[in-house]
Order: C-alpha cells, then sequence, then structure tokens
C-alpha cells in the first residue's frame, strides 16, 4: 500500500478489503467525522464495522472500557485514553483494527489543555500506537486535521511504518 501523509479514505478501504480486515472508529472531538469521511467510499460497509461518538467521559467508560481511574486522573485528553478508546472499539465490534480521537477542538482550552491539542490512537492485531497533534486553526479545522491524523497513523499501520508495539 501506497499512502502517505493526506492517507486516501479511498486507498485505506480498498487495502483493508484485499487483506479481509475491518476498521471502527471511537470518536469524540471529531463527533463521527471520521466515520463519515469512510463512509463516503463506495463500498465502505465491506470494511468498516461501525462507530461510537463518546463525547462525554462516562461514555468513555461505559461504552468503550475506558478505565474510570484513567479518567480521573489524566482527564479525557490523553495518549492512554486514546489507546484506550480504540481497545474498546475494537473489541466491541469484532474489527481488525480500532481508530480513536479525543482532544480540544477549542475555541478555548479544556481540562487545561489549549484547544489544538489532539490524540490519536489505533489498536490492531499487534497491539496499540497513539499519536499526538497540534493543530492550529478554528475548531472546524482542529477537528478536521484530527480526522486526517486519524487516518495517516491508520494508513502508517498498515504499511508497517508506525508497528504498534
Amino acid at each position: 500500500m501506497t499512502v502517505s501523509a493526506g492517507a486516501d479514505p479511498a486507498a485505506l478501504i480498498a487495502e483493508l478489503r484485499l487483506r479481509a480486515e475491518s476498521v471502527a472508529l471511537a470518536e469524540s472531538l471529531t463527533g463521527g467525522a471520521l466515520c463519515a469521511r469512510l463512509v463516503d467510499v463506495a463500498g465502505a460497509s465491506d470494511v468498516v464495522r461501525g462507530a461510537v461518538v463518546a463525547y462525554a467521559a462516562d461514555l468513555k467508560h461505559t461504552l468503550l472500557g475506558v478505565d474510570r481511574a484513567l479518567l480521573a486522573d489524566r482527564g479525557t485528553v490523553d495518549p492512554d485514553v486514546a489507546e484506550a478508546m480504540a481497545t474498546g472499539v475494537r473489541e466491541r465490534t469484532g474489527a481488525t483494527y480500532g481508530v480513536a480521537t479525543t482532544g480540544v477542538a477549542g475555541p478555548g482550552p479544556n481540562e487545561g489543555k489549549p484547544a489544538g491539542t489532539v490524540y490519536v490512537a489505533v489498536a490492531g492485531p499487534r497491539g496499540t500506537r497513539s499519536r499526538g497533534l497540534r493543530l492550529d486553526g478554528d475548531r472546524g479545522a482542529v477537528r478536521a486535521g484530527s480526522v486526517q491524523g486519524a487516518l495517516d497513523l491508520l494508513a502508517d499501520v498498515l504499511e508497517g511504518r508506525h508497528e504498534p508495539a
């Protein structure tokens, strides 16, 4: 698969289809936009298992299994929370890969973290990996950058460039 930064959803869907693998999404600040980008591709139903939009912290725990103590200690904007979300959606949907987004879209700070602080994560057969992003712009730009960052991380994992530990 040849997908670089700026990963194309159609290329990701095609690669997952070729591998007979699937993906599920756990979204917070992106509010379903990541899933929407993938399902805009014809044939996405072959590989997209579903999505959970868990905007509230308590839903991250009840729907995705994120540990309450982790949420209480670190808040929702944290790389370990992103990884737990990705793992939770993967386990609950039976997908090959779980992809998660969490962060602060803005316009102001949240949980003491500035707008544009984002974590994306991928959980797969070889473990989990997260990536921190620092995005500039208004709320829409941060959300769009978060979606692209999650797609880019998934592409990197599929290509083995950023293989989970």
